[in-house]
């Protein structure tokens, strides 16, 4: 008897919604308020006004994004809804119809024609909105958008990018302030892809060749806990 091993496979593409909005938050934070210090720290500026304008620059950054990213991800939610009650109407008006468009699509993917059939019908039976909505739509619960998530992800992210360079104000002399914040936010950016990377499932500390540095799961890398 062949031994059956089990196993739980571990995918990162539900993360995809949150995390492109918290590397675009942190990525903007680093970048934003560093140039806000440097400027107002060449202006001849006294020492006490770089940190309150990193500190201002911060938090109207953080509500800056995250506004933004309410809007923007809104705006594909919106758009998602609108081809769902079109979808839903389809469904109601000519369900004939749409079980053919269905099993046509499971065709050009390489089933053959019966089995489509079969497994149009089925899904059909089972949820027709879902099944369009997945197969024809493009649209699955793992990547439909969510605008609160995605605001709260990048203001978040984006206030601890923006406190990285207001760490080093803190800890830098006055006459080096310019020059340690330009160096420590290119590090930080840096440390910010890294961690991006990892978070969305490169492999980076497991790379084995130099084109193995961000091999990902899609590459045949899949994260496997037997």
């Amino acid at each position: 008897m062949s031994r059956i091993h089990k196993h739980r496979e571990k995918h990162f593409v539900g993360r995809i919604g949150w995390l492109r909005a918290a590397v675009l938050g942190a990525n903007d934070g680093i970048i934003s308020t560093a140039s806000l210090i440097v400027g107002v720290a060449a202006a001849a500026a006294t020492q006490s006004d770089v940190p309150i304008a990193g500190v201002a620059g911060l938090v109207a950054g953080a509500m800056s994004m995250a506004a933004g990213e309410y809007v923007s991800v809104s705006s594909q939610s919106d758009t998602e809804q609108v081809d769902l009650a079109r979808e839903r109407m389809e469904l109601s008006e000519n369900p004939a119809y749409e079980l053919n468009e269905l099993a046509e699509i499971y065709v050009k993917r390489g089933v053959d024609r019966v089995l489509a059939r079969q497994v149009a019908q089925q899904l059909t039976v089972k949820n027709a909105l879902t099944a369009h909505a997945r197969d024809e739509l493009g649209i699955s619960k793992i990547t439909t958008a969510r605008p609160v998530q995605a605001a709260l992800a990048s203001a978040a992210t984006f206030s601890v990018g923006a406190a990285m360079p207001l760490l080093m104000v803190v800890v830098s002399p006055a006459n080096a302030l310019v020059p340690i914040v330009s160096a420590a936010s290119l590090g930080f950016l840096a440390l910010l892809g890294a961690i991006g990377a990892w978070t969305g499932g490169a492999s980076i500390l497991r790379a084995t060749g130099p084109r193995d540095v961000l091999r990902r799961p899609g590459d045949g890398a899949h994260c496997r806990d037997r």
